[in-house]
């Protein structure tokens, strides 16, 4: 067992660390949680889907609510060893924590506790509710975590109207970043169909190769939308081709291209796929496509909740925030729909899913304090 640090956040990420919840697994990450927030006089409510567990929890009846939202779980620890320290045994060194999850999100998830112990303190007669949304499926395959529990509160018309999702959204230095949106995502799958056969009697066959390669040119060089205030233009990218037998001698029958699009909000994900099967029928392709997708595109105006968050930063870290819609998805994809106001702040995210992933232990005390000032701004009754 570790030596408890001192100060409640360090040391409640230390525990959320030792325990290796490596997606979907929780591993008692969420009781833990549950726990501290029943102190509170919080309403918990565990939502199990299949092999994810997740966390319902609310302290009030009355709106606005403001959510915290996160998971619990982690990516693999890789090569363990490349690892300087175990990664599910946080240690302390130089200034920064170590552990798989401590920037990614279980520091986040430590701050927000906190924070709300403390802010329930200073303000027991604060207006509205406070809840907490946490899964150990964001990690994974994202099929029976976030989506699903929001699933389950709109059947029952209960609304979340603030949410801060603790992704580590900072890059240099805590609060310089955060994310009032994200690119919508959209996966393909596409088979094409030719005729095998020897390469010396190109009559008989029909390459898939040659057939794919002007239409897949067209696809990665289209300009597909100038993007807006709020995201840069919508970008098409080949992740894999895969054809061929392994011999030179024979013209394969098929190829299987992987391909993404990270769009902005001048696209639907039908326009998407409306453009790209007319490119692939103006080609003669003979194909099909299986279509994945990963979440629309969603921004955050500046009002309440942005606000509240560029004031706390401005308060506590003293600098200006810059509003970002950069990187991946998350799972704010999962909530902006409902009509919830969305911003994600965390730490640096500089060593996720690394090996000796860390943060600094500065910036989770510092996180709990802007955290803490966030509720304040948004849910403070003013004197």
């Amino acid at each position: 067992m570790m030596n408890k640090h001192s100060n409640s956040t360090i040391s409640l990420a230390q525990a959320l660390i030792e325990r290796p919840s490596v997606t979907p697994e929780d591993f008692g990450c969420q009781q833990l949680m549950a726990e501290r927030l029943a102190k509170l006089g919080f309403n918990n409510e565990s939502m199990v889907f299949e092999d994810t567990t997740n966390l319902w929890s609310r302290k009030g009846i009355s709106g606005p609510v403001f959510c915290f939202a996160g998971h619990t779980d982690v990516v693999p620890a890789g090569n363990m060893e490349s690892w300087n320290t175990p990664p599910f045994e946080p240690v302390i060194a130089d200034g920064m924590l170590y552990g798989r999850g401590a920037a990614d999100m279980k520091g986040s998830l430590a701050a927000m506790i906190v924070a709300t112990e403390r802010f329930v303190s200073d303000y027991p007669n604060h207006k509205g509710s406070i809840a907490f949304l946490v899964t150990s499926d964001e990690e994974g395959p994202f099929i029976n975590g976030t989506t699903r529990v929001i699933d389950t509160l709109e059947a029952r018309n209960e609304k979340i109207t603030y949410c801060i999702v603790g992704e580590p959204s900072s890059t240099n230095r805590l609060g310089d970043v955060v994310k009032n949106g994200r690119r919508g995502s959209i996966s393909g799958e596409l088979h094409i169909h030719g005729k095998q056969g020897h390469v010396a009697y190109p009559d008989h066959v029909i390459n898939p190769i040659h057939m794919a390669m002007p239409a897949l040119t067209e696809l990665s060089q289209m300009h597909w939308d100038n993007g807006n205030d709020y995201f840069p233009p919508t970008s098409f990218q080949l992740s894999n081709i895969q054809s061929g037998t392994g011999a030179t001698n024979v013209v394969p029958g098929h190829l299987t291209a992987l391909f993404n699009l990270r769009y902005s909000t001048e696209l639907t994900a039908k326009m998407i796929v409306n453009k790209v099967e007319a490119i692939l029928a103006e080609h003669q392709l003979n194909f099909e496509i299986n279509w994945v997708f990963n979440g629309q595109p969603f921004i955050t105006e500046p009002s309440t909740l942005v606000d509240s968050v560029v004031h706390a930063i401005k308060t506590c870290c003293h600098i200006n925030t810059e509003l970002s819609t950069s990187g991946g998805t998350s799972d704010g994809r999962f909530i902006a729909p409902t009509g919830a106001q969305v911003i994600e702040l965390g730490p640096c995210n500089a060593t996720i899913h690394q090996v000796n992933e860390c943060v600094a232990v500065n910036d989770l005390i510092l996180l709990t304090d802007v955290y803490y000032q966030t509720l304040v701004n948004v849910l403070a009754d003013p004197v």
